[in-house]
């Protein structure tokens, strides 16, 4: 079931057009217009190199992603306590 509107401008002579050819093949204005968009859409993801090349930099990134193996589970929560020891320990000579 179709329930979402969308609506745009255009000039004149091609609404006319648009509405000559719906008539000649006896659909509705709609239809044509889906058709088109829906072939639109699937020539277009063919033809957008960059949105690979996305995916094999997201894919080469998220090789690099993760945790950190230290043992230790609550180490974010314990990083500003050791860290100040450390650096206590250090200027304390």
């Amino acid at each position: 079931m179709k329930t979402e509107v969308y609506s745009w401008r255009l000039s004149g002579e091609l609404k006319s057009d648009l509405e000559r050819r719906a008539r000649l093949h006896k659909v509705p204005v709609s239809a044509v217009l889906e058709t088109a968009v829906r072939d639109w859409l699937k020539h277009s993801d063919a033809e957008v190199p960059e949105d690979e090349a996305q995916r094999r930099l997201q894919a080469a990134a998220a090789n690099c992603l993760g945790t950190l193996a230290s043992g230790n589970a609550r180490r974010a929560e314990t990083a500003r306590d050791v860290l100040r020891k450390r650096l206590r320990r250090r200027h304390a000579r």
